[in-house]
């Protein structure tokens, strides 16, 4: 989550993994009959994906394939097979980030989106289908003395929007040929109209794509989420549309921010800068979510430290409620 407020920290007992070798992100390498030596062309050869591009081409043995290069996609000894299919994260920590370095608050967030984007590249590589981000709480919005900072994440989240349409998404598309699906959950009404318009925008854009989904949690909160479904569903009832006996778990799940999404409850929940607790954050969802506390924050959140959570819920055992002895 873009945090807003800042307290200090007292130590605790960090969860910690086994660090397994991974892959570059900076060395990936993808075949195409129509580029040389296998390699994929950017669309614009002055671009910096297009010099990352030339510059491999030099240094890469041409007998090197698509079917080698995607065996060397999941570092670590990853199994598809037990990959997470949902992964959410609460990103915290760009405050203190900043605080530490002597740099102003924004510069912390705007550490924090791109470290959001490296994430998303990160998981689409590895084949995680869903990834949610916190990007803003309501309760934000209640904080004293802090709308100047408001103010300048709505403007960040338009930046980043911007670039998530264009530069990351055909960064997905040449490098890992995988389409990026956008969606904003959260209430929209609070936000500048200007940033509703882009959202609206971008997600029309990727509606038709087929790769991994990036779900940005935008002025959300989970007591938020389930109030609205208990509301639209009284609604109704009042109505006569439905009646009190139709309600079950899988009428309330349809009346959530995330109906309509494929795996809408997470597997695997990140929470970064060492806090142990969920935030209001997805409440409903979380009910089987295996939860993972890194005492890290979140602009330093790297490819290494995502390979060390999803290797961490590999080895564990869920059970739903059940039991297996």
């Amino acid at each position: 989550m873009l945090s807003l407020h800042y307290s200090p920290v007292l130590p605790i007992t960090n969860i910690s993994f086994s660090r397994k070798p991974t892959l570059s992100s900076s060395f990936l390498l993808v075949k195409d009959k129509d580029g040389p030596n296998g390699l994929a062309h950017s669309a614009n050869p002055n671009s910096m994906l297009g010099h990352c591009l030339a510059r491999t081409s030099n240094r890469v043995p041409p007998e090197i394939n698509k079917e080698e290069n995607d065996q060397n996609q999941l570092p670590g000894g990853l199994q598809p097979e037990l990959m997470p299919k949902h992964v959410a994260v609460i990103m915290d920590g760009n405050r203190r980030w900043a605080k530490n370095r002597g740099l102003p608050v924004q510069l912390g967030h705007r550490a924090g989106g791109q470290a959001m984007k490296q994430l998303a590249l990160n998981c689409s590589k590895f084949g995680v289908q869903v990834v949610t981000v916190f990007a803003l709480s309501t309760e934000n919005w209640v904080r004293p003395k802090v709308q100047d900072e408001v103010d300048f994440l709505m403007n960040l989240f338009q930046e980043v929007i911007r670039s998530d349409t264009g530069e990351l998404m055909q960064l997905i598309r040449v490098v890992l040929r995988n389409d990026v699906r956008l969606s904003i959950i959260g209430n929209r009404s609070r936000l500048p109209r200007s940033l509703q318009n882009q959202i609206s925008r971008c997600e029309e854009v990727a509606k038709s794509n087929e790769g991994t989904r990036l779900i940005v949690a935008l002025n959300y909160s989970g007591r938020y989420d389930i109030t609205q479904a208990t509301k639209n569903i009284a609604i109704k009832v009042q109505n006569g549309v439905l009646q009190v006996e139709d309600i079950n778990e899988i009428l309330f799940e349809q009346h959530l921010e995330t109906n309509g999404i494929e795996f809408p409850n997470p597997d695997l929940l990140i929470r970064t800068s060492g806090e142990w607790r969920v935030s209001n954050f997805m409440l409903w969802q979380l009910a089987y979510t295996e939860l993972l506390f890194v005492n890290k924050l979140f602009p330093d959140f790297n490819e290494a430290d995502l390979v060390d959570a999803l290797t961490a819920f590999q080895r564990r055992q869920r059970r739903y409620g059940g039991h297996n002895y």
